[in-house]
């Protein structure tokens, strides 16, 4: 084995042990085009890292939408804006730069059925995702079916913390379906510890944060610190925290 030989083998275990995979893969057909392009010995490299870090930027927010666990990928630009007709398109677009998220505050989704609300948390989600947020989706019934069932197995604590990690925890489907005591206390739980440590997104349905339904007790913690995103009324509207910039 020549001098030369030796040294790529041994550089090329060096990438291997940097997981600088991308480089590993491309340096001789990048140093091909430098040669031929007559790049510097700084321009190579410059491409080199670009090139790598580029890569891995992409494979990470690739890992972060597959932890999600979407139903499907949802974007802003996707949206039908003609339906519904009462909703205001500025403040809407306004909560997709996320400085809520950086304020660990939250958002809620309230309407009837079909006008968009899984839509829009979904799409958020998706752009939390882009910008370097991890993030979960569920729905309301699969995580309390989830926390009852660690509960039941004396793993309680380890679940909640699948719920507690992300920077953005989506909750759709809340009051679809009706949820017990049980329910509404694990959910609770949730939230309770989620506050002002990261944000959620809850789409329950109109009239679910009326006093008197059992449901309105897990969504208390949430008002505190909340924009809500109404398809019935003009404007969203703000509890307790700074317009959205």
């Amino acid at each position: 084995m020549s001098r030369i030989t030796s040294n790529l083998s041994e550089f090329d275990q060096q990438l291997k042990y940097l997981k600088l995979r991308f480089i590993s893969e491309n340096y001789e057909l990048i140093a091909k085009q430098a040669a031929e392009k007559q790049w510097t010995h700084v321009q190579y490299l410059t491409e080199l890292i670009l090139a790598q870090t580029h890569q891995r930027r992409d494979s990470a927010i690739e890992r972060r939408i597959y932890q999600a666990r979407f139903q499907q990928i949802k974007t802003l630009e996707q949206f039908d804006w003609s339906w519904p007709k009462k909703i205001n398109q500025q403040q809407v677009r306004n909560l997709f730069r996320l400085k809520w998220i950086e304020d660990k505050s939250n958002v809620i989704f309230l309407s009837s059925v079909g006008l968009g609300k899984t839509h829009f948390a979904t799409a958020l989600g998706y752009e939390a995702c882009l910008k370097g947020y991890s993030v979960l989706f569920t729905t309301a019934v699969e995580a309390i079916n989830n926390l009852a069932s660690a509960r039941s197995a004396g793993r309680l604590k380890q679940e909640l913390n699948k719920y507690l990690k992300p920077d953005l925890v989506v909750c759709d489907e809340l009051g679809y379906l009706p949820i017990d005591k049980t329910g509404v206390d694990l959910l609770f739980q949730v939230i309770s510890h989620r506050y002002e440590k990261g944000s959620l997104i809850v789409s329950p349905l109109t009239g679910l944060l009326k006093t008197g339904r059992k449901s309105s007790i897990t969504t208390a913690p949430l008002l505190l610190r909340c924009w809500i995103v109404s398809f019935t009324t003009p404007k969203p509207r703000l509890l307790r925290g700074t317009a959205i910039e």
